[in-house]
This record gives C-alpha cells, structure tokens and sequence, in this order.
C-alpha cells in the first residue's frame, strides 16, 4: 500500500515537472515573454529539487530508523504529518515497530529488575566473573561476606585470602571447595561451588560463597552431645549398681567385729576395699553427672543490658585475685554505650569461665596481661574477646580445645570450654579462639 502511494506520488510530480518543462519551452521558442519563461525554468527546478527530497525522505527515516533500533534508542517518533498519505502511513509502521521494540525491552528490563533483586536478597553469596578474573556480578550476601563494598576482579581478594582467590579461579563447572579464612579473629569456613556457562561467545564462571562455620560446630555439639548421652547412660546403669552394693556391704561389715573372727585383718582389709570401691564409684557417678550438664543447657533467657554491667560484674569478681597473682587486667567497651540481647547469667558464667582460663594461661608469664575488650566487628556483629599474653596454644590442641573430655591442664575436666561454646550456639552466636604463640591468645565471642 505504501508502495503505490508513493509510486503514484513520484508519477504526478514526473508528469507536473514534464508539463511545466515544455511550457518553458514554448515560452522560450514561440514567445517574447522571456520573464516569463524565466520564472517556469525557474519552477522546474523547484519540482525536481522537491521530488529529489520526496524520494531521499523515506531513505532518511529509514537510515533513522534502522540506527534507532542499532543503537536501542526506542524515544524515536515517526509522523510523517504533513507530507502526504504515503509518508503518514510509513510513519505510523515504523511508530508501531518502535512501539513493539520498546515494550520488549520494558518487559526484559523488568525481568532483568526482578533477578538482579532476587539475587541481591539471597542470603548466599553470589559472584559472576570472566576466565581473567574479571567480575560482572556479585550480590550483597557476597560483599557482606568477603566484606568489600565493591569489586571489578577476584584478584582484588588477594588482601582477604589468597588461598579463596586460587580457589575460584581454578574450580571448574560442578567442583566444590571448602576454603578456611582467619578474619578479623574470626575463623571462617566457605563452602565454594562453581558452574560455568557462556553468554555471547564469552566464558563465565558462577560461583556461590557461604560461610559454614556455625553449621559445622552445631553439627559437632549435637554429635558430642549424642555420644555424652549414650556414655553417660551406659556408665550409670553399670556404675550406680555398684556403688549401691559396694554400700550395702560396707553396712554389712560394720557390724561384723574383727576381734570375734580368726582372720580379723582379712575383714578389715574387706572393710577397706569396699570402702575404695564405694568411693570410687560414688566419684565416678559425680563425674558423669558433672557431664549430663552439656546435654542439659537450658533456653536462653534473652534481655536487653548494657556491657558495662556484665565487665563489671566480672571485674569485681576477678579482679582481687589477678591483683593477688601480680596480672594486669583492664577492661574496653567500644562504644561504652554497647548494650546486647543476651542471658545475661549465661554469658557472665561464659565470660568468667574464660577469663579463668587466661588467668591459668599466664600463671608463668612475666608482665602477665588479661585483657577485656567488647564491641564491634567488621560486618557490624557485638563481640567480646579475651586475650591473654601467655604461651598461646599449641596447633595441634588448638582444633581439640572445644571438643569434651579434651583439655590442655593437667587437672581440667575439658568441660568448660565445650560448655561455653554451647552457650554460644543456643544464642546463636559462636566461640572461637585464636593463638599467637607467645604472643597472645584470643577467645573471640561472637553474637
């Protein structure tokens, strides 16, 4: 339709242009009129300087047009108002086209929109980059993770942990890693899965990021809660006869006196034997009972308190006796106005029983140093660290330290720290130490 009309166009102006050339004509060769002849060469060349922008107008809109659609630029109008049937019509297809484009790529902006804010609300950390490192994609729970506000290559994780960076540029589509990471005092456990996907002929690599350090100790507490229980049961249907028997008897020798039989040192050696075995079974059913306790821990309490309160409850406590062994000990909230949402006895039993810890810690250190320290970390989270300046912890024990049974004194039960840490998960926080030795050791409560 549009082709008729603008051929019927291009017909008229032809035959218009040819009349007004042979009235030229005429007027040139049969006529004195020169001003006229003049005047209709004059309006030929008119004509064909119109019918030339009449036929190069359409090239144009469509050169327009088709540089529109190369360059996405859909705010393009076409009206052709003004300059004819042919040229409205031709106007109001390219419009509808420009129209169709521009909702297109509305609705692919939308979905675009609604990933990118599905991605960023995911609580696991997502990173897209190129085989070079180069990152076109990472979500918030990945920056919050490897706390960076912004970042163009993995390579500029190198600061926070080598070992991650050689990690995601060599794990390959389906491979997973678990990349530890000492942070700010605190132990992280990534857990690292890649897949790999192509995108306009270029190579990119997904990878998710997740710290699972809380569900690997959550997962080791019920574990160890699991075989205390079975342990505790065992040894208490087997003990607790016993030691009821080995009483019964002893009740039994009382009345026997040794000078009314022959063998009197034979009863008296019975007597005794019994005794140790009462005694003994008596301080193993104690020492069971003393284990129920980390299967027992009862819900938090949770209120709201100010730091300040609970360091001073626990200087007041421990500040005489580290004054009697010669320890310096100091206490810092930052801010001094840092309040947490806590059980408040829970986590004073927690602290005491740290601070007890470093106390033993530097019994044969020079300038012996306990130090409290409460406020933030680096991704916002209350903290309360202890940290001493004793011969630290050996490697080997320091992976051993919160498991039960397992402690470095002589005369430790290995309770308590497996206890605190307990504590700590049904607040939903974590206990982790670090050492430096002889430097400092750090045990770092996390909330």
């Amino acid at each position: 339709m549009i082709h008729k009309r603008f051929r019927v166009q291009c017909i008229v102006r032809v035959v218009f242009i040819g009349a007004t050339m042979l009235l030229a004509l005429y007027l040139f060769t049969e006529t004195t009129s020169y001003v006229a002849a003049v005047m209709v060469a004059l309006a030929v060349v008119y004509q064909l300087a119109a019918l030339v922008r009449y036929v190069e107008h359409v090239s144009r809109e469509l050169s327009r047009f088709l540089s529109s659609i190369r360059y996405s630029d859909f705010s393009q109008t076409f009206t052709g108002q003004g300059r004819g049937p042919a040229f409205e019509q031709l106007g109001k297809v390219f419009t509808d086209v420009m129209d169709d484009f521009r909702a297109a790529r509305a609705e692919k902006e939308e979905h675009y929109r609604y990933l990118h804010t599905v991605m960023q609300h995911v609580g696991i950390g997502l990173v897209s980059f190129e085989q070079n490192g180069a990152v076109g994609l990472v979500n918030t729970a990945a920056k919050r993770l490897l706390r960076v506000t912004r970042l163009k290559n993995v390579g500029e994780l190198g600061d926070f942990s080598p070992h991650l960076v050689e990690t995601l540029l060599r794990l390959r589509s389906g491979e997973k890693a678990l990349v530890q990471v000492v942070d700010d005092d605190e132990l992280l456990q990534v857990s690292v899965y890649a897949t790999e996907f192509k995108l306009r002929g270029t190579l990119f690599k997904l990878v998710s990021l997740q710290n699972i350090q809380s569900e690997l100790e959550e997962k080791e507490i019920e574990a160890w809660q699991k075989l205390t229980r079975v342990l505790t049961h065992e040894i208490m249907n087997s003990v607790t006869p016993i030691a009821s028997l080995a009483a019964t008897v002893n009740e039994l020798l009382v009345d026997i006196d040794e000078n009314a039989v022959e063998d009197g040192e034979t009863i008296g050696d019975v007597r005794g034997a019994m005794r140790t075995i009462e005694r003994r079974s008596q301080g193993l059913l104690n020492f069971v009972n003393a284990y129920r306790s980390l299967t027992r821990i009862p819900r938090p309490n949770f209120q709201i308190f100010p730091l300040k309160e609970l360091f001073d409850n626990v200087s007041a406590l421990m500040r005489p006796e580290m004054d009697a062994r010669g320890i310096r000990f100091t206490c810092r909230i930052e801010p001094a106005s840092l309040d947490l949402t806590a059980d408040a006895e829970m986590i004073e039993q927690v602290l005491l029983n740290l601070v007890k810890n470093a106390m033993d810690a530097v019994a044969e250190t020079s300038q012996a140093e306990v130090r409290l320290h409460a406020g933030l970390d680096g991704r916002g989270r209350p903290i309360i660290q202890v940290i001493d300046n004793g011969p630290g912890i050996v490697v080997e024990a320091l992976d051993k330290i919160f498991i039960p049974f397992f402690s470095t004194k002589k005369e430790g039960s290995g309770i308590g720290l497996s206890l605190s840490r307990q504590i700590m998960r049904q607040h939903g926080g974590t206990l982790s130490a670090l050492s430096e030795p002889n430097e400092r050791t750090v045990f770092t409560m996390r909330f």
